[in-house]
């Protein structure tokens, strides 16, 4: 047994902690990872901004794969620190050391915990920070993690005032990344539409490509960026007002669409995971169409509408600038406000602003609360119709009995029943004679089904495929899908692992995003991994291989004679072999599909699976890697 005493406890020194544990501090080591020590950096700059200094924000990525971030804020004190260290090493090398725990350096800041500087720093083989103030252009560097290589010394005379930050993240623990101009200029983008004046630019020198972002109408830009395509109606309606400190800003508008896109923001910091000024807008915008409806009887005193149904086809942004004193995020990654006073502050001024528009704008109001009254009148239809075809008792009931290729599960716990889209009829009915019958079900499908981003209910109800899928799951379509109607808690996407079978994925994801995005949201729509190979030894028996990189690994470890087989189809593995490897909860793997940024996904779906091809081999070329590495020769 190994030995614990007092020598088995370690204490890490100084920026040791973020390397040893990087994904304590920037969420992990992968691209998005990465990227997210841009952010950290940036949000510095964009501090500085919401504070009243600066105006521009330049970012260049650099050939050797550096990247640098410069501002014209006030730029960092270059004193000497009461600790003995200068100010940009306290600030660049030490975690909790920054001007945002001190009353006077920023009133609002999106930085909550001084630690984004010096752990970007930790987690780069060197950074160089310039700094442009007092008349003077001072320069330090750091090395290998965080150590000083030069300290502070004046390398100039300065006429402006700023800081630069050009670092390059540690190939040990960023492995096989790079910046993707993509990102951060999508990421940038939004920043703009936050900063209503400021100018933003992102430069690649690699591929010479520059893009500039400076919107004066902010907020208004925002939604009109988000609904462009869409047929709205009515102009973005746009309000502000503050209480206590807090400043709250909104701008939203409804098309005709039926999914709702609502963004959130805290001191420029995205709220991906919402929080109280969420709910407190959803609250307010709610009471607000339920007193205008009763006040204009459009509805009975007894009656309300839905919050679902108030939200069917908006579109929000909500920003909250939250003094230091009140901001309460719920972890270092600040996806979620606590702050419990931003509920009540947003629900008064979202309902106020917004009863005064409905009432001075009856046209618009009329039309908007239309939508929503017949939005509870098909909820409500649809949700009698399904509870009727579950007990066999509906009209049309005969008509939506499903072809023989579903094989149903027996189980009526819903919430532990699997429902499997599986490419092809001979996948399909292996899965079928190995399933568990009480929780899987199997619903084989022929061919590519329909891209669904320029789709209607009609295309839908239309389309046999599709039309099954809708009849399985039991939850609706569109306006009226309600996941806890749903006859199964996992939906999995079973498809080869080939070219034909990953658009077979995108096609299915882009309809469940387009039709059944709550099912997304929930959680419940998971893609299966089948394996790629199996190998087999004499001793070890058959053992299944994920990926290449895997099987490399495993060849290492075998002595001796071996053989290997790849599946290029789920249609050639044995029942047996199907089940174990891709339906069996004890083995299998499953990727589940998330939704982490609204907007951005909108943006996405429309840009890889709408008409336009030229943009689409823009993205594709600068964001998949294309290799030749499907070799089975050694």
């Amino acid at each position: 047994m190994a030995k614990y005493d007092e020598s088995s406890i370690k204490i890490l020194e100084g920026l040791e902690a973020v390397r040893k544990r990087p994904g304590m501090y920037i969420g992990s080591t992968d691209k998005r990872g990465m990227h997210h020590l841009v952010w950290e950096i940036v949000d510095n700059a964009i501090d500085e901004i919401i504070n009243g200094y600066g105006d521009t924000i330049k970012i260049t990525l650099h050939k050797d794969g550096s990247i640098t971030i410069l501002d014209n804020g006030r730029g960092v004190p270059i004193g000497m620190h009461a600790s003995g260290k200068s100010t940009p090493e306290v600030i660049y090398t030490i975690l909790h050391a920054g001007g945002k725990f001190e009353e006077g350096g920023y009133k609002v800041s999106g930085g909550l915990h001084g630690v984004g500087a010096s752990v970007v720093n930790a987690l780069s083989k060197w950074m160089d920070v310039t700094i442009y103030k007092e008349g003077k252009i001072s320069n330090i560097r750091f090395a290998n993690g965080g150590n000083v290589e030069i300290p502070l010394k004046t390398i100039g005379e300065a006429k402006k005032t700023g800081t630069m930050v050009t670092f390059l993240p540690d190939a040990e623990i960023f492995k096989n990344c790079s910046f993707s101009y993509t990102t951060i200029c999508e990421r940038m983008q939004e920043s703009a539409f936050l900063l209503s004046g400021v100018t933003i630019y992102v430069i690649d020198e690699e591929d010479k490509k520059e893009a500039k972002f400076h919107y004066e109408n902010g907020l208004i830009n925002f939604v009109e960026y988000i609904n462009d395509g869409k047929k709205t109606l009515h102009p973005v309606i746009h309000f502000d007002g503050s209480k206590n400190g807090i400043e709250v800003e909104v701008a939203l508008q409804y098309s005709d669409n039926y999914n709702e896109n609502i963004l959130s923001f805290v001191n420029n910091v995205k709220t991906g995971d919402g929080g109280t000024h969420e709910v407190g807008f959803k609250t307010g915008i709610t009471k607000a169409f339920n007193d205008y409806a009763r006040s204009n009887n459009l509805l009975k005193k007894d009656q309300s509408l839905d919050g679902a149904d108030v939200r069917e086809g908006l579109s929000a942004v909500i920003s909250l600038k939250i003094p230091e004193a009140y901001l309460q995020f719920e972890g270092q990654t600040k996806g979620k406000l606590g702050t419990p006073e931003a509920r009540s502050i947003t629900e008064s001024i979202t309902y106020e602003h917004l009863k005064f528009f409905l009432e001075e704008n009856k046209e618009a109001a009329l039309t908007i609360l239309n939508k929503a009254l017949q939005s509870k009148a098909a909820r409500e239809a649809a949700r009698k119709a399904r509870e009727q075809v579950r007990k066999g008792t509906g009209k049309n009931s005969k008509e939506r009995v499903l072809s023989e290729k579903l094989a149903k599960a027996t189980g009526k716990n819903y919430a532990l029943n699997e429902l499997f889209l599986v490419e092809g009829d001979s996948a399909g009915g292996s899965a079928k004679s190995f399933r568990n019958r009480e929780t899987q079900a199997i619903l084989p499908l022929r061919g590519k089904v329909l891209n669904c981003e320029k789709a209607s209910d009609h295309d839908i109800e239309n389309n046999a495929e599709l039309r099954q899928i809708e009849y399985a799951i039991g939850a609706g379509l569109g306006a009226n899908f309600d996941p806890e109607d749903s006859n199964y808690g996992k939906v999995i996407i079973m498809t080869d692992a080939d070219v034909d079978g990953s658009h077979i994925q995108i096609l299915l994801i882009t309809f469940f995003y387009r039709f059944m995005r709550p099912l997304i949201e929930k959680g419940m729509l998971y893609i299966a991994t089948p394996p790629l190979y199996s190998i087999e030894t004499g001793n070890q028996g058959k053992v299944y291989i994920a990926t290449d990189e895997e099987l490399e690994e495993k060849k290492k470890t075998i002595k001796g004679n071996y053989k290997i087989q790849r599946f290029k189809g789920l249609g050639e593995m044995n029942a047996d072999e199907l089940y174990e490897t891709t339906m069996d909860p004890h083995n299998r793997r499953l990727l589940r599909v998330n939704l982490t940024d609204a907007a951005l996904a909108e943006k996405r779906i429309h840009l890889l699976m709408g008409d336009q091809v030229e943009p689409r081999k823009e993205w594709i070329n600068e964001n998949v890697d294309f290799t030749l590495e499907d070799d089975f020769r050694k």
